[in-house]
């Protein structure tokens, strides 16, 4: 009688003690889930992106913030690595490299130059196809433009196709997508970001911490910091260049949404001294 009654006793416990086992799993999980949310509100980033939807921006209506959160549930390491201020500093410094790429703001601007990111979609006036046809592994599908498209302004055949490929689009049949859907938009920009194509490191390596540099990496003196990060993005163009507007423009956004995010940037803000990669 005894033992029935542990065994009824052990039963009637473990039945009242499983749900609030899955409820705190479950909500451990939501959490993680939305923890860039729990960063950035969607009044912040109403903040952070004050014109966005200005009839004056050619993407207006286009870059939600619904868009965004969904996009960074298919990178959850994105800010969500390391202590909490390297999470609002990689956040802050995503927003404003993609807000460089999608600027619709200039030196008179309302309200400043750096509160109009996220104007653009895509490449007004595209100078090329941008299709490189020495890569093979990704050939471009005739009558396609792999112009810059999205947040990070997405650009090359050899970039459309694997990001694609990582995001379930045909990036080379399809590259309108990225114009086209938000979340997809965002979802190119944070795969641009999160991925290391070596000899680079990738951009959340570099503002995490993570980032260690090669010999070579040394010699060209690209230091940890959020130029490495420009020079990662368009290296190619704008670093080893003194005072350069394009790298000062990037610099500008990253410095007012770090002040809204109550984080600082940390060093090496620009990749003058830097040999681009």
């Amino acid at each position: 009688m005894a033992s029935t009654f542990l065994f009824l006793s052990f039963i009637f416990l473990l039945w009242t003690g499983l749900p609030s086992t899955i409820e705190a799993h479950g909500h451990r999980r939501w959490r993680e889930r939305s923890r860039v949310a729990s960063l950035i509100s969607e009044e912040l980033f109403k903040e952070l992106f004050l014109h966005k939807d200005d009839s004056a921006c050619p993407a207006n209506g286009f870059y939600s913030y619904q868009s965004f959160i969904e996009a960074t549930k298919k990178f959850p390491k994105f800010g969500t690595t390391g202590c909490l201020a390297t999470q609002k500093r990689e956040i802050a410094a995503f927003l404003a490299q993609i807000s460089h790429e999608t600027t619709g703001g200039w030196a008179t601007a309302p309200d400043g130059p750096f509160a109009w990111g996220l104007c653009f979609k895509e490449e007004i006036s595209p100078q090329s196809n941008y299709c490189d046809d020495s890569v093979k592994q990704w050939p471009c599908s005739p009558g396609k433009s792999y112009k810059g498209r999205g947040p990070i302004q997405l650009s090359w055949n050899y970039n459309y196709g694997p990001a694609g490929e990582a995001l379930g689009f045909d990036g080379l049949r399809n590259p309108e997508r990225v114009a086209e859907d938000p979340t997809t938009a965002f979802k190119t920009a944070l795969w641009f970001w999160m991925t290391e194509q070596k000899p680079k490191p990738s951009c959340h390596d570099v503002m995490v911490g993570r980032y260690i540099p090669t010999e070579a990496d040394r010699e060209a003196n690209r230091t940890a910091g959020y130029g490495l990060v420009t020079n990662i993005i368009n290296g190619g163009l704008e670093c080893g260049i003194a005072n350069d507007a394009r790298v000062n423009d990037r610099i500008g956004f990253f410095q007012r949404y770090a002040k809204l995010f109550n984080v600082d940037t940390g060093p090496n803000l620009d990749c003058q001294n830097q040999k681009p990669f």
